[in-house]
C-alpha cells in the first residue's frame, strides 16, 4: 500500500483518532445537567421515538428506554466519553470501537426521518466498521504499547 507523509497503519489511527474527538464533541457539547438532572435528552428521544415511522422503534424504545429513563441518560452521556476517550488514546479499542458502531447504528434507527443525523451516524458507523475490521489500534494506541489485540 502507497500512502502520502504517513504509512497505512498510522493513517488508521488518525481515522480512529478523529472518530474519538467526534464523540468527545458530542460529549462536550451536550447539555449534561439537561440529560442527567432534568431528563431533558431521554425524554426528547422519547419524543422521537413515539412517532417514529417503524413501530419496532416505538415499542423497543418503551420497553427498553422510558422505564429506566435516568439510568440510560447516564449510559448515553457517559458512553459517548468513554468511547471518544478509548479512540483517541487507543485503550481498549476494538470494545469501543464495536461500542461506536452499536452507538451510531442505535442513533441512526431513532433518528431515521432526519437527514443531518443520518449523514453523521452512517458516517461515524462506517469509520468505527473500517477502523475496527483494518485493526486500527496497531500503532499510537495504549492497546499497542501494552501488546493488547495484536
Amino acid at each position: 500500500m502507497q500512502t502520502m507523509w504517513l504509512g497505512g497503519a498510522e493513517w488508521l489511527a488518525v481515522l480512529r483518532i478523529g472518530l474519538g474527538l467526534w464523540w468527545l464533541e458530542s460529549w462536550r457539547h451536550k447539555d449534561r445537567k439537561g440529560w442527567l438532572e432534568r431528563g431533558t435528552g431521554i425524554a426528547w428521544a422519547a419524543d422521537i421515538a413515539a412517532k417514529h415511522r417503524w413501530p419496532f422503534v416505538q415499542r423497543g424504545f418503551a420497553a427498553v428506554v422510558q422505564p429506566r429513563a435516568r439510568l440510560m441518560a447516564y449510559v448515553v452521556v457517559h458512553a459517548e466519553l468513554a468511547l471518544g476517550l478509548g479512540l483517541v488514546l487507543g485503550f481498549l479499542t476494538p470494545i469501543a470501537l464495536a461500542g461506536s458502531l452499536l452507538l451510531n447504528l442505535l442513533y441512526l434507527v431513532l433518528m431515521i426521518h432526519d437527514w443531518a443525523e443520518q449523514g453523521q451516524n452512517s458516517m461515524m458507523a462506517l469509520v468505527a466498521a473500517v477502523a475496527l475490521a483494518a485493526m486500527a489500534w496497531q500503532t499510537w494506541s495504549v492497546d499497542a504499547a501494552l501488546g493488547w489485540f495484536l
